[in-house]
């Protein structure tokens, strides 16, 4: 019945959390948002005393239950590992805890952190590892499948719904997610938790607390009759049953062990304090532990590899790779109602990053993200996408080429679960200052091709832009030094105490490949 119960709420939580990486509309979060924000390392990062408080509460009555039902990267591995469980069974066998490896990790994902380098913590964060690989690996699926109904639906007049853009946001991200998904997934499929136990920075924290826990799995003596199926079905590898023991800081409390044993020998109680301290010091022994007489030690087994795992493996970053080559390939061509193809636009080569209104700065926000990508996801008008810069590697920034930051949208701070971008309201949002334009009059059209234009100030929200009369000396192709037909040539003049930085004026520039005004970052946030 526990393990039942385990399993019903582990699906929950991971369908809501996967939901909401695959949600383009950011509907679900008014409902679901909740089960993003109680995740360990963002909750820590955002200073949520009572969530943390919470989970480590809920760690020391009941053990690493967060590892088994809430973390999405953890019920991820168990769904793979039941796939390896399908093709053989009992495979599991007990082994040592590699103690230096766990709390070196740890060690090194706690000194990035104080040091600011949250995207190398970003790594090995469960969470943000698993919002990476479903935001860059299912989310597109997701769209595909999203836009198949659309089309099916638009043939039968019905908008029931409706086609969304899928894009490659950033090659370095994806390519991070990918190779996260098949490491852990190779992991799981053979060994079922070895990432949780040696290399998960949040399992080590916790499973030091689970040491303490009040109610764990227990191995009665009396009743076991040594026929290792608690062992061999054990994906935590922390079940020694030569010795009766187990490892209560590997273990996940999947309650798994209590499923498969026949004699009711393992049930899941309190463990007083004398019975405690004899299990721990014989978990801890690792070849110390008792040997039952006359039983040969068994060794651990390593199964051959050589026939289905690998092909398997390779069909699975095969169909990846197509599928993202051909979402790469499947763009429309865009006309300007003629013949003429409309260039994409370029990124402009901007000095400082652009970040989304209620992130403060460059510094609070790379101490506070976690690049789970979650606001990525979210973000309705494509201007959000993880960064390709070392410095920020994964973390996301804003960039003008597909859309602009329009001044109703709050998405981003709304989703946010690690405090990276604070919520804020549309009022506070049009008087944030995340960065200024910048007018380049070699790509402005009314100089280089003689014709009236003025987009960017008839969209700016602001009013920061105003159409001035041009006195410099600029010969424009087929035309005169700053006349066109007569009248004066009209360029933009930008208010820079005005400028939000939205991008509108760059999105909606029709200078190509580059425009005309752009938006150069601000490294602290203004209020106007």
């Amino acid at each position: 019945m526990l393990r039942k119960i385990r399993l019903v709420l582990a699906v929950l939580f991971f369908t809501a959390v996967t939901l909401l990486f695959l949600d383009f509309t950011g509907t679900l979060h008014a409902w679901l948002g909740w089960t993003a924000r109680i995740q360990f390392l963002p909750a820590l990062l955002a200073l949520n005393a009572g969530v943390v408080i919470a989970l480590v509460l809920l760690t020391l009555l009941f053990g690493r239950v967060y590892c088994s039902v809430i973390c999405p990267l953890g019920v991820m591995q168990d769904i793979i590992a039941w796939g390896g469980k399908k093709r053989k069974k009992n495979r599991y066998t007990y082994s040592p805890a590699r103690s230096w490896l766990r709390y070196g990790i740890l060690a090194a994902f706690i000194i990035a952190l104080v040091a600011g380098a949250s995207q190398i913590a970003a790594l090995v964060a469960p969470y943000s590892s698993y919002g990476r690989i479903a935001s860059n690996l299912f989310a597109p699926l997701y769209g595909w499948g999203n836009n198949l109904l659309a089309y099916i639906a638009e043939r039968a007049d019905s908008y029931a719904f409706y086609e969304t853009d899928v894009w490659l946001k950033s090659l370095p991200t994806f390519l991070v997610a990918l190779v996260t998904f098949i490491l852990i997934g190779i992991l799981a499929w053979k060994n079922g938790r070895t990432y949780c136990n040696t290399v998960c920075p949040v399992g080590t924290v916790l499973g030091f607390m689970a040491r303490f826990s009040w109610f764990k799995p227990v191995i009665d003596t009396e009743k076991c009759v040594n026929c290792r199926l608690c062992e061999r079905n054990c994906k935590a590898s922390c079940i020694n049953i030569s010795g009766h023991s187990i490892d209560y800081s590997r273990c996940v409390s999947c309650m798994d062990c209590i499923d498969r044993c026949s004699k009711g020998a393992v049930s899941y109680r309190h463990v007083p304090s004398s019975r405690k301290t004899q299990q721990d010091n014989a978990a801890a022994g690792g070849s110390q532990v008792r040997q039952d007489p006359g039983r040969i030690p068994e060794t651990r087994k390593t199964e051959d590899a050589s026939g289905q795992i690998p092909s398997r493996r390779n069909f699975l970053a095969g169909a990846v790779m197509a599928l993202s080559s051909a979402a790469l390939k499947a763009q429309e061509k865009k006309v300007d109602g003629g013949l003429a193809v409309i260039e994409d636009k370029k990124i402009p080569d901007r000095s400082t990053p652009i970040l989304p209104p209620g992130a403060s700065g460059a510094r609070h926000f790379s101490r506070h993200c976690t690049a789970c990508q979650l606001c990525v996801s979210v973000c309705p008008n494509g201007v959000l996408r993880p960064s390709s810069d070392m410095a920020t590697l994964m973390q996301p920034e804003m960039s003008y080429e597909r859309g602009y930051c329009r001044p109703e949208c709050t998405k981003c701070g709304e989703v946010c679960p690690a405090g990276a971008i604070r919520p804020v309201t549309t009022a506070e949002k049009s008087s944030i200052q995340i960065g200024r334009a910048v007018w380049i009059s070699q790509n402005c059209i009314p100089l280089t091709d003689g014709v009236e234009c003025g987009n960017c100030a008839r969209h700016c929200p602001t009013g920061a832009i105003q159409m001035v009369p041009f006195h410099g000396q600029h010969r424009h192709r087929g035309g005169h030094d700053g006349e066109h037909g007569g009248k004066p040539v009209m360029i933009p003049a930008i208010n820079v105490e005005r400028c939000i930085g939205c991008g509108a004026c760059e999105n909606l520039c029709p200078a190509r490949p580059f425009s005309a005004i752009y938006v150069e970052g601000n490294r602290t946030h203004r209020e106007l």
